[in-house]
């Protein structure tokens, strides 16, 4: 069952809404019967937290899958050598669920918010949750239908009430490399040879801010990349996608059409005094598209057809926090202040206040306060409101124009999109990966625990940067990496241009490489039918033990083993030098060991068991009653052989099956039962 409660706001104050929900609700006319409202406006609510309570949720963020103990801000962070305790990251996914294993009570609540918004999960009083909402807020109430498989029922229910997941075309599931600095069309064909000449599958390959001129949007710099469509189309006869990069700020710089045009049809986000807002990213000072505005939205989303023109078939939306490095306003201040340091005796105090000053001007509250959007309240009133007021909605709609537009131009056609920045709702429209991370087994345990919770709130296609994004990465780390990505939906290697490279032949000896790329083509099959079936029926692709086994304790409180689909379970080793790891095994099971690019099944009981899992080999367990569809290994997806498909297992697999390209996705029809 699921409730609505609004709450009064006073009448200065505007409601912007942030079209997270799908279905329509009456609001309830009674008080919330969970926790209570200590304040309507900002909204404030407390509960009480028992000594047993689980607390799982919020999508992006640090910390364990049970997220009780700290505090969480919903702020859409560019926040690249995040910690555990980093308080904000890329996305604001504001759904949590309290679950008690002893009483079995369980309640789901949505905060439905624009603004920054925190959570205080038994950090400040370990028996308090509370949270604090700074613009106006809806609450959603979900309670469990029956009396069993409660967790379930309520992220099932939350699901359906923001609507089903985006499904990207089949090849999206191959591998994917990327890097800042493929800088020219030689460095890309490169690194298609180097891959096609280690025998190593590869689907796409991503390109960064170099392939534009001068760092502007829906550019091709034709020195670089002089005929990006002959590149495309090659690249494409061998399986091999391009991927570029299309980032929120534009440039400020007469000639160039998308600034013209933004410039001429009043698109881009004002300052107070009615001025263009101006703020410095990649391309130095830019303007920033109001994606806040339906009209904008149409505009800038229609801009992709410039590439898929060039032959483009996936998009990868970057800087949409939006991330600022500075402002007209802040870099003048900073130059003010650092004036005032010249000639003076810098001492133990004067000096780190100087140290700071460079840095002050990179995404600041007060930047953040000095532009404004035009859009709709809640009653479809044209309104003003200030950036800080929706600062959560801009990324996520920079995600819907894209694919809105995209869908509008090739209503037949998928395409693969994903974001940096996010919000619940742009679920709906494109796939998302965890940001900037860093190549360290910390940041490798953190996807594991990540996961879950972006699933429980609506993104199902993510995954983070493997091997790392920022740092000097290690063989083993990317190994251990690739290792779970082979069971994410986004499978991408991505670093930074003054990293090492780790492209999967980077390293010397690629046959513990080409070993863990295949698996990921000999499951696809497999992964692919479980994401579209999980999308279409509300479920969640990759969720905890504990919302299986509910009345396993231990399996309750599993921070490192995860679920895949509905039959896959695994235990990703996230330790270096690991020979193997304890893996806790809920119910008797197969476990299926991938080495030499051949499975080996076993049988294996419930209960606790070391499993050695050496650097080249991936070990999974497939659940009893369950078979698992795989397909030969092969070089990209469009070489899989779905007409000659073998079970692992014993049991049997609902299995969906489509073209992999069309937008007519559908379960009617296209489900057939496998049997072991």
């Amino acid at each position: 069952m699921i409730k609505k409660f609004s709450f009064a706001s006073p009448k200065d104050v505007l409601h912007i809404p942030t079209n997270a929900v799908v279905l329509s609700l009456s609001e309830s006319n009674e008080k919330i019967d969970f926790g209570k409202v200590t304040k309507d406006f900002p909204l404030e609510w407390e509960c009480e937290l028992l000594k047993n309570d689980m607390v799982f949720g919020l999508g992006e963020n640090v910390r364990g899958i049970n997220k009780r103990g700290f505090s969480y801000t919903s702020w859409c962070s560019d926040t690249p050598n995040q910690t555990e305790l980093s308080h904000s990251l890329y996305g604001a996914h504001n759904f949590f669920i309290i679950f008690n294993p002893d009483t079995k009570l369980c309640k789901g609540l949505f905060f439905d918010t624009a603004g920054k918004i925190t959570f205080d999960v038994g950090f400040s009083d370990a028996q308090i949750f509370s949270v604090k909402a700074h613009e106006p807020c809806d609450i959603y109430l979900i309670t469990a239908e029956s009396e069993n498989e409660v967790l379930h029922s309520v992220s099932k229910q939350f699901r359906m009430l923001i609507g089903k997941s985006y499904i990207p075309p089949r090849w999206a599931f191959g591998f994917q490399q990327s890097r800042w600095g493929y800088k020219t069309e030689q460095d890309v064909r490169k690194v298609f040879e180097s891959y096609k000449n280690a025998e190593l599958p590869l689907e796409a390959i991503c390109l960064d801010i170099d392939y534009m001129e001068s760092y502007k949007d829906f550019t091709v710099d034709k020195k670089k990349f002089p005929n990006l469509k002959k590149l495309s189309d090659e690249l494409k006869e061998s399986g091999v996608h391009l991927i570029p990069i299309i980032d929120a700020g534009v440039k400020i710089q007469e000639g160039y059409d998308v600034y013209e045009e933004g410039i001429k049809n009043d698109f881009f986000c004002k300052k107070q005094n009615g001025s263009p807002f101006t703020a410095g990213v990649w391309p130095g000072r830019s303007h920033f598209p109001d994606f806040l505005n339906p009209q904008v939205r149409k505009w800038f989303g229609h801009k992709y057809s410039f590439l898929v023109d060039s032959g483009i078939e996936g998009f990868w939306n970057d800087m949409n926090e939006p991330a600022l490095f500075y402002s007209d306003e802040s870099l003048l201040e900073v130059f003010k202040k650092i004036k005032e340091f010249e000639g003076k005796n810098l001492d133990i105090d004067s000096f780190f206040d100087f140290t700071q000053i460079a840095g002050s001007t990179f995404n600041r509250a007060d930047d953040y306060a000095r532009f404004f959007h035009n859009t709709f309240d809640s009653n479809g009133k044209a309104v003003t409101i200030c950036h800080d007021k929706v600062h959560n909605l801009y990324g996520a709609n920079m995600t819907r124009a894209a694919f809105e537009s995209l869908a509008e131009m090739y209503p037949q056609k998928r395409f693969l999109l994903y974001s940096r920045a996010s919000c619940i709702g742009s679920h709906r429209y494109g796939g998302i990966w965890t940001g900037d991370n860093i190549s360290s087994w910390e940041h490798l345990r953190q996807e594991v625990k990540m996961l879950p919770g972006l699933n429980l709130s609506g993104f199902l296609y993510s995954g983070a940067d493997i091997g790392g994004f920022g740092n000097d990465t290690s063989a083993d780390l990317v190994l251990r990496w690739l290792s779970l990505g082979v069971f994410t939906p986004l499978m991408r290697n991505h670093s930074a241009w003054n990293t090492r490279e780790q492209e999967c032949y980077a390293f010397g000896e690629t046959n513990a490489f080409k070993n863990i790329l295949s698996l990921r083509y000999a499951l696809l099959p497999y992964l692919y039918s479980e994401f579209v079936q999980a999308s279409l029926l509300d479920e969640m692709f990759i969720k905890p033990l504990g919302f299986v086994w509910e009345d396993d304790l231990r399996a309750l409180h599993c921070e490192d083993e995860l679920l895949v689909g509905r039959g896959i379970l695994i235990a990703p080793v996230c330790e270096q030098n690991a020979l193997g790891r304890m893996v806790y095994i809920p119910e008797d099971m197969t476990q299926v060991t991938w080495q030499n690019e051949k499975f080996e099944e076993k049988p294996i009981c419930k209960g606790d068991h070391f499993i050695e899992v050496p650097l080249d080999t991936i070990v999974f367990f497939i659940r009893k009653d369950f078979c698992i569809p795989t397909s030969s290994p092969a070089k990209n997806s469009t070489l899989l052989d779905y007409n000659h498909l073998n079970l692992l297992g014993s049991g049997t697999c609902d299995f969906y099956e489509d073209d992999g390209v069309t937008s007519d996705v559908h379960l009617e029809g296209r489900i057939k039962t496998l049997q072991k």
